[in-house]
Order: structure tokens, then C-alpha cells, then sequence
């Protein structure tokens, strides 16, 4: 049981697997790790990248250079049917456990496109507050290559961060982490308790945790899955792709980081399993009264970053002298329909 301060932010970082390519079944699994995180004492809890309903790790989808199979777009649309309505019933599901458990939780889904189409998928980082609110949401600005055969871009509309009573918390997904002048935009807003959910297992990547943490002077919070080939549906279209793959295909690595790269918990390899810790927020201005990358170490007369936070949808309607976007934000949304889980 992590020791309750009102100085101190409990937090846990939840290594663990999908049901699969099931979103019901995983969003229960997500609710029931919410409420055994919150039972010992976690103020805000965090899932990995495309939790819900699955990274489809070395599935290839039918694509090679110049053409698409028609087993391929099976494995697409087993993958578009187990995504996430945002808001939806798994929304509401999510919400509510984060309700009963009185924490902050912040889930990793694959995000259907109701607004503009029914065929593009985001990889998306979900919000929700201890009062069951969704409250905002990131889309990943760059998949990393395959990933881009599945998953749309996001803009900077959803470069989101939450105030909180014990800090500001944002971040950003998996290799988005590598991207310099996204980081010193999350920076820039104050970012204190900084989420980095992924699906990369290596080694190196734990230098990136510490990197950031050092960088923004904040605590970093790296979650990833930890996936066997057994867990996959043995019906799945295209599951051949896996034939050649290693038993376990993603190991973890989840790890919990200090704003003075410290790693203060995990890292996480070779099972499931919920790394908690109990963060002093104090850290976070001692450790900027050397380095602050959005403040008394930036050089703005030198180096200037431009953000563009306009939502950029495809279809803008004129009617009269009237401009309809149809924009989605990441502003705050109640979640609806009817919870998956109690």
C-alpha cells in the first residue's frame, strides 16, 4: 500500500495486455486494473499505447508497396470493429471505474473517426477525471512507419494537457517522443507529470524516458504492454503474419522517472504487472532552478517555436455568412451510453 501524503501524488503504471482485437472484453480488463490500482492508493493511473483494443504487432496487413490484399483489409476491418467511439459505451465504461476509483486515469485506445468518415483510426490517449468526465484527448501527430498504413495523424488541436490539484499532466505517444519541437510544446504548457505510453520494448528507450524527464524537468511515466503470440485470436485474418515472430512479442519496459532522471520504479520486463510510486511534486520547481527548458533556459530571442492548435478538418461548410468546421477539440466531453463493466 503506497504511504497517503497530501504532499505526494500516488501513482500506477499498468503493464498489461489486451484481451486482443476485443474492445469489450479489454475495456472490463481496464476497469478491473483501474478499481486494484486505486485499492492501493493510486491518485492517477496510466494504461499503454492502443490498450484498447490492441497494438497489432507484426501483422502486416496485406500491404506490400504497390498493392493491398483482400485478406489484408479482414485484418483491417476485425481491427476497425474492436476500436473505441470516443465518446461511446467504452468511454462511459472507462469514466465510471475512473468514478469509483476517485483517481485521474489515462488509457491508450484506437480512436474510430465518426466525425468526417467511417474508415480512418487514431491512436489516441484518453483523459478521464476522479468525477467520470472525459477530459480530454490526444491523437499521435506522426505514426511511425507501418503505422502509418492504419492509424490517421492527428493535428495540433489535441496537443492536450489537464490541470489537476496536484500538477499538470500531458504527454505524448511512443516515438512522438522523439520529436523535439513536440516535446518543447508540451513543455511550454507547463507539463509537470508527463505520460509517455508506448510500444517500444527496447532497451534504448529507457534512455528517452530519462532524457525527457531531464529535459523538462518533470516526472515521466513510460507504460507499454507486455504481449505473447499465444494471445492472439487464433481465427484472426492474416495471424500467418506471426508464424516466424518469438513467443513474446512485446516484453514491457514500463518505468516510472524523477525530474532529475532518477528512475524511481521499473523498469518492467517479462510480465504484466502495475509499478506504483509516490511522487513528490516539490521535485519538479527544485529541479528547474537549473534548467527550464520553457523558461529561464530558452533563448527566445534566438529560437522561437510556432504551434498551430487550429483543428484542420477536412470539410469545411460555408452557409450564408456563417463558417461551420464541424471542428472536434480536446476540449472537455461527457461520456456516453451504458458502462461495460461495474
Amino acid at each position: 500500500m503506497i504511504q497517503q501524503s497530501p504532499s505526494l501524488l500516488n501513482v500506477a503504471v499498468v503493464q498489461a495486455a489486451p484481451i486482443l482485437f476485443d474492445r469489450e472484453a479489454t475495456t472490463a480488463k481496464a476497469c478491473r486494473l483501474t478499481a486494484e490500482a486505486a485499492a492501493r492508493g493510486a491518485q492517477l493511473i496510466l494504461f499503454p499505447e492502443a490498450f484498447i483494443p490492441c497494438y497489432p504487432r507484426g501483422l502486416g496487413f496485406g500491404t506490400v508497396v504497390g498493392s493491398r490484399s483482400t485478406e489484408g483489409r479482414r485484418t483491417f476491418q476485425a481491427y476497425w470493429d474492436g476500436a473505441v467511439d470516443v465518446p461511446g459505451p467504452a468511454t462511459a465504461a472507462i469514466g465510471e471505474a475512473a468514478r469509483l476509483a476517485s483517481a485521474y486515469v489515462a488509457v491508450g485506445v484506437i480512436e474510430r473517426d465518426r466525425d468526417f468518415s467511417r474508415g480512418t483510426l487514431y491512436c489516441t490517449l484518453l483523459y478521464f477525471g476522479p468525477d467520470g468526465r472525459l477530459l480530454g484527448k490526444h491523437r499521435k501527430l506522426k505514426p511511425t512507419a507501418a503505422e502509418r498504413l492504419i492509424w490517421g495523424e492527428g493535428d495540433g488541436s489535441t496537443l492536450t494537457v489537464i490541470p489537476t490539484p496536484f500538477g499538470t499532466v500531458g504527454g505524448l505517444i511512443c516515438w512522438e517522443n522523439y520529436m523535439p519541437l513536440a516535446r518543447m510544446a508540451m513543455y511550454a504548457k507547463g507539463v509537470e507529470i508527463y505520460l509517455a505510453p508506448t510500444a517500444d520494448a527496447r532497451d534504448t528507450w529507457q534512455a528517452t524516458l530519462i532524457h525527457v524527464a531531464l529535459e523538462g524537468r518533470c516526472f515521466v511515466l513510460g507504460c507499454n504492454q507486455f504481449v505473447t503470440k499465444a494471445m492472439y485470436p487464433a481465427d484472426l485474418p492474416g495471424i500467418q503474419d506471426l508464424a516466424a515472430s518469438p513467443d513474446i512479442l512485446c516484453r514491457g519496459g514500463s518505468a516510472i522517472v524523477s525530474p532529475l532522471g532518477q528512475v524511481v520504479a521499473g523498469p518492467l520486463y517479462d510480465t504484466e504487472g502495475i509499478l506504483f510510486a509516490a511522487l513528490d511534486l516539490g521535485e519538479v520547481p527544485r529541479s528547474r532552478f537549473d534548467f527550464d527548458a520553457a523558461g529561464h533556459y530558452a533563448r527566445p530571442d534566438v529560437f522561437r517555436l510556432i504551434v498551430n492548435e487550429r483543428a484542420a478538418p477536412p470539410v469545411t461548410r460555408l452557409s450564408g455568412n456563417a463558417e461551420d468546421s464541424a471542428e472536434t477539440g480536446a476540449g472537455a466531453t461527457r461520456p456516453g451510453g451504458e458502462p461495460a463493466c461495474h
